[in-house]
C-alpha cells in the first residue's frame, strides 16, 4: 500500500516520486481532461481570428489590406492587437501563477477573456474592436502559461506527453467548430447581430459557464505547493490523489523513486535571474529563437488561411468551406499523439514536423486544384497540430518549478512578440508576392526552428521534472 510511503514526513522530492509513480488512471485523466476542457475555450477565442476575418471585412468594420505597414483598420491590425495582449499577458503576468498559485490564476484569467469577449462582440469600429481584442489577448496569454504549467506538474511523468496531447486534442476541437460556425452563419443575423462574426464570438464566451465546476475539482499543484514550502497540503493533497488512483487501480500503487536533487530544496520564489543560471540560460535563449519562427508557420497559416484561399482565386463562401475542411485535422494531431506521444523523444517531434510544414506549405502555393489544396492544407495543419502538442509539453519541462510559469510566459512571449509584426510582413508579402511569396516566408522561418531545436534541445522524455530542470 503507499499509506506508509505517503506517512513519512514529506519533502518536496517525495511529493514529485509520489506523484510521478501513479498509474494513469481515470483519476489522473479526469483532472487532465478538466484542463483540457478550459485550454478548449481558450484556443476557440485564440483561433476564430482567421474564421470571422472575411464577416469582418464585409460587416465594413475592417478592411482585407492596410493602406501603410501599420495600419489599424485592416484584418492584421485586428490579428495584431490580440497577439499584442498575448505578448502582455505571458511576458508581464506569468509570473502571477508562480506567485498565486496555478489554481487561482487558471479560473481568474479565464473569466478575464470571457467577459472582454462579449464587450467586443457589440464593438462597431476597428478601434473598439481592436482594443478589446488587445485586453482579451492579455487574459488568454496568462491562460496559456497557466495550464501548460499546471498540466506539466500534475501528470506523472510517464504520461506527460499524452497529457499533452490530450489537452490539444480536446482544445483543437474548437477549430473546426469555430470554422463550421463561421460558415454556417455568414449569411445569418439573428436578433440583428452579425451572424459571420458576432455571434462566433459570443458563443464562445460561454466557457464562463463551466469555469466554476472546473476549478472545484482541480486540486492545487502538488509541485507548486512543495516549492512554497506548504508541504502539509501538498501531502494532503497527495493522499487524497492517491486514495483515488488506487481505487481505481484496484491494487496496492507502485512505491515511488525517490532522487534527491538541488531543485528540491529551492523553496524560496523564483526570481528572474534564476532562468539565466545554467542549464535555464541555453534553454531559454532556444526557445526565445524556435517561438519567434515557428509563430510565423502557426499562426501565419491558421489566421490567414480563409484570405490566402481567396488569393488563390476561390470566393469567399467556397473559402470558408474549404477552411472548414481543413480546420477537421487540427485535433486529429494530438488525437495521434495519445498514441505515439510517449513513445517518440519531444524535439524529434518537433523538427520533423517543422519540415513536412516547409513541404506542404511550399506544395499548397503552388496549385490551384481544390482537392489538392485541401490536401496540402491537411498536411501542414496536421503536422503544426503535432508540433504544437510537442512543444508545449517540450518549453514545460525545461525550467524549475520555482519559476516554470515566469520561464514560459518570457520565453513563449516572444512568439507573441513575433507575431504582431509577422502579420503585418504577411499581410506586405501577400500583397506584393502573392501566396507564393508567404509560403517562402514560413518555409525560412521552420528552416530557422528545426535547427535551432535540433542542435540545441536535451531530452525529457519519461524523466522527471526536477531531473530535467536541476
Amino acid at each position: 500500500m503507499s499509506a506508509p510511503i505517503a506517512a513519512q514526513a514529506p519533502t518536496a522530492a517525495t511529493i514529485s516520486a509520489r506523484l510521478d509513480r501513479l498509474p494513469a488512471t481515470r483519476s489522473v485523466w479526469k483532472l487532465i481532461a478538466m484542463l483540457s476542457l478550459g485550454f478548449f475555450f481558450e484556443l476557440y477565442d485564440l483561433l476564430y481570428s482567421g474564421y470571422v476575418a472575411p464577416g469582418l471585412v464585409k460587416s465594413g468594420i475592417l478592411t482585407p489590406t492596410t493602406a501603410s505597414f501599420f495600419g489599424f483598420t485592416g484584418v492584421a491590425s485586428f490579428i495584431a492587437s490580440l497577439f499584442s495582449g498575448l505578448f502582455i499577458g505571458t511576458i508581464a503576468c506569468g509570473f502571477l501563477a508562480d506567485r498565486f498559485g496555478r489554481r487561482a490564476i487558471f479560473t481568474w484569467s479565464l473569466l478575464w477573456y470571457t467577459a472582454a469577449n462579449l464587450i467586443m462582440a457589440f464593438q462597431d469600429t476597428a478601434t473598439g474592436l481592436n482594443f478589446w481584442r488587445f485586453v482579451v489577448g492579455v487574459g488568454i496569454g496568462v491562460e496559456l502559461v497557466t495550464i501548460g504549467t499546471y498540466i506539466s506538474e500534475l501528470a506523472p511523468k510517464h504520461i506527460r506527453g499524452r497529457a499533452f496531447a490530450c489537452e490539444q486534442a480536446v482544445g483543437f476541437m474548437a477549430v473546426p467548430i469555430v470554422a463550421f460556425l463561421a460558415y454556417s452563419l455568414v449569411p445569418r443575423a439573428p436578433f440583428g447581430l452579425d451572424g459571420c462574426w458576432r455571434w462566433v464570438v459570443i458563443i464562445g464566451a460561454h466557457g464562463a459557464l463551466f469555469v466554476w465546476w472546473i476549478r472545484r475539482s482541480l486540486p492545487e499543484s502538488p509541485r507548486w505547493l512543495a516549492q512554497k514550502g506548504q508541504l502539509d497540503v501538498a501531502d494532503r493533497v497527495m493522499r487524497e490523489l492517491e486514495a483515488k488512483v488506487e481505487r481505481d487501480y484496484g491494487k496496492p500503487l507502485p512505491p515511488p523513486v525517490i532522487v534527491e536533487t538541488p531543485a528540491d530544496h529551492a523553496v524560496a520564489p523564483g526570481r528572474f535571474a534564476d532562468m539565466w543560471q545554467s542549464p535555464c540560460g541555453k534553454r531559454a535563449a532556444m526557445m526565445i529563437i524556435f517561438n519567434v519562427f515557428q509563430t510565423v508557420g502557426f499562426y501565419g497559416f491558421a489566421n490567414w488561411v480563409p484570405t490566402l484561399l481567396i488569393k488563390q482565386g476561390i470566393t469567399v463562401m467556397s473559402s470558408l468551406m474549404y477552411s472548414s475542411i481543413i480546420a477537421i485535422a487540427v485535433p486529429i494531431g494530438p488525437l495521434i499523439g495519445l498514441a505515439i506521444a510517449d513513445r517518440i523523444e519531444r524535439k524529434t517531434a518537433i523538427v520533423l514536423m517543422a519540415a513536412a510544414n516547409i513541404v506542404c506549405g511550399l506544395l499548397f502555393s503552388q496549385s490551384r486544384d481544390a482537392a489538392f489544396l485541401i490536401a496540402m492544407g491537411v498536411g501542414f495543419t496536421l503536422s503544426a497540430s503535432i508540433m504544437s502538442y510537442s512543444f508545449h509539453a517540450y518549453q514545460a519541462e525545461l525550467f524549475l518549478t520555482g519559476i516554470r510559469a515566469r520561464a514560459v510566459g518570457f520565453v513563449y512571449s516572444w512568439s507573441r512578440f513575433s507575431a504582431i509584426f509577422t502579420l503585418f510582413i504577411i499581410a506586405g508579402v501577400l500583397k506584393g508576392f502573392g501566396t507564393t511569396g508567404v509560403f517562402v516566408f514560413i518555409a525560412g522561418a521552420m528552416l530557422i526552428v528545426t535547427i535551432a531545436i535540433g542542435l540545441m534541445g536535451p531530452k525529457t522524455r519519461d524523466i522527471a521534472l526536477e531531473q530535467i530542470s536541476c
